[in-house]
C-alpha cells in the first residue's frame, strides 16, 4: 500500500515541477513589465498621455461607468440567452466534423451567422471608441495619431 502512495505522489508531483520549472524558465505569470513586447495598449494608456480638462476627463468616466453598466445588464440580461447561442453553434459545428461526410452548404450557413455576429461585436467596439475620439479636441486626436505612429515604429 505505501509503494501504491508513493507511486501516486511522483505521478502527480512530477509533471507539477517540471511544469513549474518550464514556468520560471519563460518568465512566471507576472513577469510582463512590456520591456521588449509589442501587445496592443489600452485606451487608458494612451488617454493618459493627453491633457485632458477636468470635463473631458469626467466625460470619459462616465462612459466608463455606463460601459460596465451596461455589460453587467447584457451578461445578466442575455448572458444566457447568447451562452445557449454559442452552444447551439458549437454544437452545429461538431455535427459537421462528425458527419459521414462534409455538407459544405451547412458550413457556409453556419461561418456566415457565426461572422455576421463577430461584425456585430466589431461595430459596437467600433462606436464605443469613437465616442471616446470625439470627446477630444483636433489637437489630442492628432497627439493620439502620432503616438500610435510612434508606437507601431517602434514594434517593428
Amino acid at each position: 500500500m505505501k509503494m501504491t502512495k508513493k507511486l501516486v505522489l511522483a505521478a502527480v508531483a512530477v509533471p507539477l515541477v517540471f511544469g513549474s520549472a518550464t514556468a520560471f524558465a519563460f518568465g512566471g505569470k507576472g513577469d510582463f513589465k512590456g520591456k521588449g513586447e509589442c501587445r496592443g495598449g489600452s485606451d487608458h494608456k494612451i488617454l493618459r498621455q493627453l491633457d485632458l480638462t477636468d470635463e473631458q476627463k469626467t466625460q470619459l468616466k462616465e462612459m466608463r461607468t455606463n460601459a460596465k453598466a451596461e455589460f453587467k445588464e447584457m451578461r445578466s440580461e442575455k448572458g444566457q440567452e447568447v451562452m445557449a447561442e454559442r452552444q447551439a453553434h458549437q454544437a452545429q459545428v461538431n455535427q459537421l466534423l462528425l458527419a459521414d461526410t462534409f455538407d459544405e452548404a451547412a458550413a457556409n450557413e453556419l461561418a456566415k451567422e457565426m461572422v455576421e455576429k463577430q461584425a456585430e461585436r466589431r461595430v459596437k467596439m467600433l462606436e464605443r471608441q469613437h465616442q471616446v475620439l470625439s470627446i477630444l479636441t483636433p489637437e489630442q486626436k492628432s497627439e493620439i495619431h502620432r503616438n500610435q505612429a510612434r508606437t507601431y515604429e517602434q514594434m517593428r
